[in-house]
């Protein structure tokens, strides 16, 4: 018999590409009032879970957990950790968790349409939209309030040039940036060059914002390449670090920009926006209506799209693996 010293229930999905793990067992009992509150907890006591998971040679440096607590106040609760940072919402995520609630069976037609869920961000509501024959066909989020943070941020980036940027939350922050201004084209096979380039942009950007109230607290601005091809238009590609990307449009950074659009007058309240990765796989955004965030004009983003199961384990660790700690290879 193994000598097993843990093992987790988990049900990994994609969306657009992105993975999301739901980790359904094995998940220590966490204190706290909230989602926020039990997140915060988890951090606290058992960060070492989080690498151990999502890493190699369990996981990948791209890997998105999704750990399901109790709720108080909505249907369902559930906070999200990946390789680098604690994600206060995330789209993609969300959109993998109900696939994988329709998946073990726990909604349904029968269940209805919708359901809420709390995050550390705060409460989304995600709609369901079923197939004639009961299956999942897409999932639409109404995000958290997006709004903008800092306009007209130049910076100078060693092997880019001076880059300009509107910063936008969208449940993350986000350094919005046309790549066609910097000549870069986003493709599959230039991931690794824009990685680096991004990387570098997003660190010079962490450095100038250094000490300003608003992101105090909050991971630094990733980097939301993208390519418009009309207003309501784009190819996206998010760097989160120099060896990691976003395989979907990513739905906080849709928001996000869909929010920056609406605020520059470049689209109209009634118009959708499609976002794509670059693999053309699209999210559909519009808006929900409106309202503000200490004193900001924010809107509330719907983000549309699907998720994709990709199968079902238990992550055993033996109790004499030296990797048991995971790893990552920058």
């Amino acid at each position: 018999m193994v000598p097993l010293s843990a093992a987790f229930s988990v049900i990994d999905s994609h969306t657009a590409g992105h993975p999301t793990r739901v980790i359904l067992s094995g998940i220590p009992k966490l204190a706290g009032k909230s989602v926020l509150e039990r997140r915060d907890d988890f951090r606290a006591r058992f960060d070492h879970l989080r690498p151990a998971l999502l890493h190699e040679p369990r996981g990948h440096a791209a890997m998105v957990g999704l750990v399901p607590v109790h709720s108080d106040v909505a249907d369902y609760g559930a906070f999200f950790i990946s390789s680098y940072v604690y994600l206060d919402m995330c789209g993609h995520g969300t959109i993998g968790f109900a696939k994988t609630l329709a998946f073990t069976g726990q909604i349904s037609p029968q269940t209805g349409d919708s359901f809420t869920l709390e995050t550390p961000a705060g409460v989304v509501t995600v709609g369901l939209i079923w197939d004639g024959n009961g299956a999942l066909s897409a999932a639409r989020i109404q995000n958290v309030p997006s709004y903008v943070g800092l306009e007209g941020l130049v910076v100078d980036v060693d092997g880019v040039g001076p880059v300009t940027t509107d910063i936008v939350y969208g449940g993350m922050w986000y350094a919005l940036v046309d790549a066609t201004s910097l000549g870069l084209a986003l493709e599959p096979e230039r991931a690794s060059s824009l990685m680096l380039k991004g990387a570098a942009i997003k660190q010079a950007i962490k450095d100038a914002i250094a000490g300003m109230p608003l992101f105090e607290g909050s991971p630094a601005p990733s980097v939301l390449f993208y390519v418009a091809d009309s207003p309501d238009s784009a190819v996206h590609f998010l760097v989160l670090e120099s060896n990691k990307f976003d395989r979907s449009p990513c739905g906080t950074g849709t928001s996000a920009r869909m929010t920056h659009l609406l605020h520059k007058g470049e689209l109209t309240p009634g118009e959708a926006y499609h976002a794509r990765n670059i693999f053309g796989i699209p999210f559909e955004a519009g808006l929900a209506g409106t309202t503000d965030v200490a004193g900001r004009a924010a809107a509330i983003v719907e983000i549309e799209g699907n998720a994709f199961v990709t199968s079902t384990q238990t992550i055993f660790f033996e109790a004499d693996d030296p990797l048991s700690k995971g790893f990552l290879s920058r």
